[in-house]
């Protein structure tokens, strides 16, 4: 299936409301989808220590916010390499290529691209692909209005889904969640369960339930979403560019994602 033009979408929602499974399932039902994920581009900066990752290490491993201004200057290079950008900085340098960062000699080359303006030519007014190969599912920004007007500055969003499930039905999921921790393998034992009760299927090894997988915790990271989601929403609405969908489970949900993308998008 050929999109007609780009698609540049984001997908919000309550923590275990489903995001990780609709994203990959729209990644893999349309190709032409990139992922592109705030977290792994500062995680890739850290592991191979640029000076950006040198900055942002210690703030991410004491569970701290990494500043608007770089999560803004990451996306801006990582758009702006693939040529989905035209208008900002000519020399892009993307923050998850290690191919080129091995090239190039290291920190210094890495901090003559990074280390100059905050936003790495959004100030420069770059104006975003129309071109269908430059459509991506951003992940992990923007989380606040705040920081949804300034990404409005550097790519304009046209798809922001609102992914809506009843608060009880998502407290069961969590609470049936279990993981494999050296993996990151999820599993739940009401429509995931692991072949073996309590044990992982690849290596055999225990699962667990995480610390915050309880009723309580969840009920404080709710509100939290609330608050902060409401008015970020409101934003994407007040632009015609938000839609709701609604249901039960991610098989009741990915059906209709699939088929208003395709209204808007084929």
């Amino acid at each position: 299936m050929r999109l007609r033009r780009a698609a540049r979408v984001i997908l919000i929602g309550a923590p275990g409301v489903g995001k990780g499974t609709q994203s990959k399932r729209l990644l893999t039902r349309f190709p032409q989808l990139s992922a592109i994920s705030s977290g792994d581009l500062l995680r890739h900066n850290v592991k191979n220590r640029t000076p950006l990752g040198i900055k942002v290490e210690k703030t991410m491993k004491t569970g701290g916010l990494v500043s608007d201004d770089l999560i803004l200057r990451l996306i801006t290079n990582e758009l702006g390499h693939r040529g989905w950008l035209y208008g900002g900085r000519p020399n892009f340098m993307t923050l998850s290529s290690s191919s080129e960062a091995a090239a190039l000699d290291g920190a210094d080359a890495f901090g003559s691209t990074l280390e100059v303006d905050p936003l790495a030519g959004a100030s420069l007014s770059p104006q975003a692909s129309e071109d269908p190969a430059a459509s991506f599912l951003l992940d992990g920004f923007p989380r606040t209005a705040a920081q949804a007007q300034r990404l409005d500055d550097i790519v304009p969003i046209n798809w922001v889904v609102s992914i809506q499930t009843p608060f009880d039905v998502i407290m069961e999921r969590i609470s049936s969640r279990w993981v494999h921790e050296p993996s990151g393998r999820v599993y739940n034992t009401t429509f995931n369960a692991p072949k073996v009760p309590g044990f992982d299927d690849i290596t055999g090894e225990q699962l667990v339930q995480r610390a915050d997988d309880t009723e309580e915790v969840y009920r404080a990271r709710f509100q939290k979403f609330q608050e902060t989601s409401e008015p970020l929403l409101e934003h994407y609405a007040k632009k015609g560019v938000l839609w709701e969908v609604h249901g039960m489970s991610s098989d009741e949900i990915s059906p209709k994602l699939y088929q208003e993308f395709e209204n808007r998008f084929l």
